[in-house]
């Protein structure tokens, strides 16, 4: 078989401390590989050099003969869909349209940028199809969901070709931010068109999210490169047994956890929206939003990728004025009342892809947290030390405490999703928005997450909204339980269920 790409002898300096090691990996066409690890296992810098797109892949990597890595290798993943929303966003040219709105980047034209040569409209309908793309295929990806965007993505890499070159797909976490039955598509369709011309590799933190499709495994830990092989041989090894491991320490809450800033009046709502719309042009969102939070309550929402969770999000924190002149009360005041926005953002803690989105180069871990205080994506204002003390307490309490003088972009995409909850909870929130807080993370670290969420609830007046696409991945805490349905008049409105019992 021929051998697409080479690594021989890499060892490729994170920041100033940490080196990725990989003696030998060499992926060959119609090899489909699975690599298997825990968060900041140096998954996502093998993938980067792999893909030629850090400094040292000239030195330690190889592609065969007319093997092209800035058109050959296609990347699916949440740094991906941050470069493209983040370019869209530089582009954007809305404030000079009639319309006041710019497109950006097409589904379809996305899909298509990686075919080299002719379009083959069979397979690209196919695709779009598959991946239910065909109703979006017109829709700017930077007005996409999380979960959507990433099907684009899949669709793109998978529609890949290259007259007489095989094409090198890496799929990092393809199914983080999808819902239950968008999964199953994308599990159909990925061993649908992965075959022997062209070879992958698909980055996987997680027991449950092993591919199928993985014809080879390889294991890492540690920023390093430990074992590899088939896949059957692989996971009969001890070093395979241990990575399955979900044991996690005992997570204390800081001392200044306790002491809420904001005090919740008995018998008040929290949250209270009547017949609330949200439209984007002509095509609406949401559709008459009934909903009441009560002081007690800790809330699950659920619904299918795109169906508005975002936006309602967004509507209650501050984050979207078409909130103002609905009938939405936050906390007995009505909302566009005379509250400046800032006012809102403080009652506020917040986890999302979103906001994940809007951190770039230049910011250490440090300041991302103590930037909670004061709803800044970066820190501005001098902080004082005893904000950073109640800063490192966080970081203490998710046993990243190491992390500190990192760089926030140098680390794993998991790793900075526990970042972002320290920094969500460091003002001690009236309510704490999480919007699939578990994205990204491992077994271990989901747990640790779910625990620490419960240990919220219990001990302090925080109160959680927590979204989720995954089964029976919610804090144990939960009592009310809200599903997003289709309204007959477009978009999807809220329907209250019975709590779901968890396993």
């Amino acid at each position: 078989m021929t051998v697409i790409v080479r690594v021989e002898g890499a060892r490729c300096r994170i920041g100033s401390k940490a080196m990725l090691r990989a003696d030998h990996f060499e992926i060959q066409c119609g090899q489909h590989w699975c690599l298997f690890g825990p968060n900041g296992a140096g998954k996502s810098t093998l993938a980067r050099l792999l893909a030629g797109q850090m400094r040292e892949s000239r030195l330690y990597v190889t592609f065969a003969a007319g093997f092209d890595p800035a058109r050959d290798v296609h990347l699916v993943s949440f740094e991906e869909q941050q470069r493209l929303w983040q370019r869209d966003d530089r582009f954007d040219i809305s404030e000079y349209s009639e319309s006041a709105q710019d497109q950006g980047t097409q589904v379809e034209t996305l899909v298509r940028s990686s075919r080299h040569g002719a379009q083959d409209e069979a397979v690209l309908e196919s695709l779009l199809s598959a991946l239910d793309l065909l109703p979006l295929r017109a829709q700017g990806i930077r007005f996409l969901s999380s979960g959507q965007i990433r099907k684009a993505l899949l669709a793109r890499a998978l529609y890949a070709w290259r007259e007489g070159v095989p094409q090198l797909i890496l799929l990092d976490d393809p199914l983080e931010s999808i819902d239950k039955a968008s999964r199953r598509r994308i599990e159909a369709t990925i061993a649908r068109f992965l075959h022997d011309g062209n070879a992958s590799v698909q980055l996987c933190r997680r027991l449950v999210d092993l591919p199928d499709s993985a014809t080879h495994l390889a294991l890492m830990q540690n920023l390093e490169l430990r074992e590899q092989g088939g896949i059957d041989q692989i996971r009969q090894l001890p070093a395979f047994q241990a990575l399955q491991s979900t044991t996690t320490a005992e997570v204390d809450l800081p001392a200044s956890s306790a002491a809420m800033t904001d005090e919740i009046v008995p018998g008040a709502p929290l949250i209270e929206l009547r017949k609330v719309n949200a439209n984007y042009g002509d095509k609406r969102i949401l559709s008459d939003i009934n909903w009441r939070m009560e002081a007690h309550h800790h809330v699950l929402i659920e619904g299918p990728n795109g169906c508005g969770k975002s936006t309602l999000l967004s509507l209650i924190d501050g984050e979207n004025h078409k909130g103002y002149g609905q009938d939405l009360t936050l906390f007995g005041r009505r909302k566009g009342s005379g509250e400046a926005v800032w006012e809102i953002k403080r009652r506020f803690g917040l986890v999302s892809n979103e906001l994940h989105n809007k951190y770039v180069k230049g910011w250490r871990v440090l300041e991302v947290i103590v930037s909670g205080f004061f709803d800044s994506v970066g820190l501005y204002d001098d902080s004082g030390s005893s904000q950073k003390s109640v800063a490192r307490d966080w970081l203490q309490a998710f046993a990243i405490a190491e992390l500190e003088a990192k760089y926030y972009h140098e680390l794993s995409f998991g790793q900075q999703r526990l970042v972002l909850l320290a920094r969500a909870m460091v003002k001690n929130p009236a309510i704490l928005i999480l919007d699939e807080p578990c994205v990204g993370l491992d077994d271990r670290h989901r747990a640790m997450i779910l625990q620490t969420l419960d240990k919220i609830a219990a001990r302090t007046m925080t109160r959680l909204i927590y979204v989720s696409h995954v089964e029976d991945e919610q804090p144990g805490c939960i009592n009310q339980w809200l599903r997003f349905s289709p309204a007959p008049e477009g978009g999807h409105t809220l329907v209250t269920a019975p709590v779901s019992p968890r396993i």
